[in-house]
């Protein structure tokens, strides 16, 4: 497995973290619903900062390296600022009774 980090720093774009959580809420969410490969996928903002960016947690490079049904940087308009894959040494699942952990954060809170 791999995880992927990429970072937006949103200062110098005219783009703000409320329009890209409605560009979540109303469309990524559902666009990486079905992405082949893809175990996990986190969009995170830092306001105060100005920061915006996405962790991927991939079943294979091969599945990392499709095309992926983002318009972030056509949003922000430009590549992120920083870019990472890691391999994954472990991974473990917390006990929390919930129902899912789909479509839960601030994109949805409002």
């Amino acid at each position: 497995m791999l995880l992927r980090i990429v970072l937006w720093n949103l200062a110098d774009t005219d783009v703000t973290v409320e329009e890209l959580r409605e560009y979540v809420r109303d469309e990524a969410v559902d666009a990486f619903a079905d992405v082949p490969g893809l175990r996990f996928k986190a969009w995170i903002s830092d306001e105060a900062g100005e920061r915006w960016g996405a962790l991927y947690l991939w079943e294979s490079a091969e599945a990392a390296d499709q095309p992926l049904p983002s318009r972030a940087r056509e949003l922000i308009g430009k590549d992120p600022d920083l870019g990472e894959t890691f391999d994954v040494e472990a991974t473990v699942e917390g006990t929390f009774v919930d129902e899912q952990l789909s479509r839960r954060g601030l994109a949805f809170d409002s």
